[in-house]
């Protein structure tokens, strides 16, 4: 599944071709994914791209009379293309402007979204439950350990919880948790505020070193361009259950938690 660095990558692929540009048609080829898509869409033939952003694992394209929220779901990937390249399986949804290039969002598993809201309410409305992005200034050790009291929750689902913060999907998790020396299934309340320190410094520089190599390519992942993002080279922990730490030589464990993977070293992580 793309996490937030992809997603981030993928805003950062498509904004140069996209912004500032006037959409020329739009093209709905499979309307049934995660939500069916709105043929309201095709009004936006003749309207300009004001910007594109990212909340979340959401993209906001920002046109004058409303905003286009795509989601990439499970296995969804944007590429931005000439309009004359012939269309491949599971191109479902294209966006195509006046410049003669066309964004297609490609999703074979059909778990993305593409949505319409005409206004800023609606748009809020709909991401009114997300917590704060956790490369901005708001999302602090301080704000992490006071919602983490009283919970017995494993640290791990905890910072994997969208509501407490958004974009720390399975990898970044177990990444920062190894980095940061916290076994994934103890509890979030028994954490004090001098180790929340450590863990939100090390999220905040996992995904950025993330979106720095282009995102985590596994299965799915590509950046906008066709090309792969090289952050899977520089894993420490995930993916290699039965391996030796890098840090310490102890094999890598791993266990179910939260119905996920969750790798992790028994010795550097007490």
């Amino acid at each position: 599944m793309p996490e937030l660095p992809e997603v981030e990558v993928t805003r950062l692929g498509i904004t140069p071709w996209l912004q500032g540009q006037t959409i020329a048609a739009i093209h709905i080829y499979h309307k049934q994914l995660r939500w069916p898509i709105p043929e309201s869409l095709y009004q936006l033939a003749g309207h300009r791209i004001e910007a594109i952003e990212r909340r979340a694992k959401y993209l906001i394209v920002h046109c004058k009379q409303g905003y286009l929220l795509l989601h990439l779901g499970m296995s969804g990937k944007l590429r931005v293309v000439g309009k004359e390249t012939p269309r491949v399986k599971h191109d479902h949804f294209e966006i195509e402007l006046t410049s003669g290039q066309s964004m297609r969002l490609n999703d074979p598993r059909r778990f993305g979204a593409v949505l319409w809201f005409a206004d800023i309410s609606a748009l809020n409305h709909q991401l009114k439950s997300l917590g704060p992005e956790p490369l901005l200034a708001e999302f602090t050790a301080e704000y992490l350990y006071q919602k983490s009291r009283n919970k017995q929750t494993a640290i791990k689902p905890f910072i994997m919880d969208n509501k407490i913060v958004v974009g720390v999907g399975n990898i970044y998790a177990t990444e920062s948790l190894f980095l940061s020396g916290i076994h994934p299934k103890r509890a979030a309340g028994n954490i004090s505020l001098k180790r929340y320190k450590i863990l939100v410094e090390n999220i905040k520089k996992v995904l950025a070193a993330a979106i720095e190599q282009g995102g985590t390519t596994l299965k799915d992942f590509a950046k906008a361009d066709g090309n792969p993002g090289y952050f899977a080279q520089k894993l420490l922990v995930y993916g290699r259950s039965g391996q030796a730490c890098t840090v310490c030589g102890e094999t890598l464990k791993s266990m179910q938690l939260g119905q996920r993977a969750s790798v992790y070293c028994k010795n550097c992580q007490k």
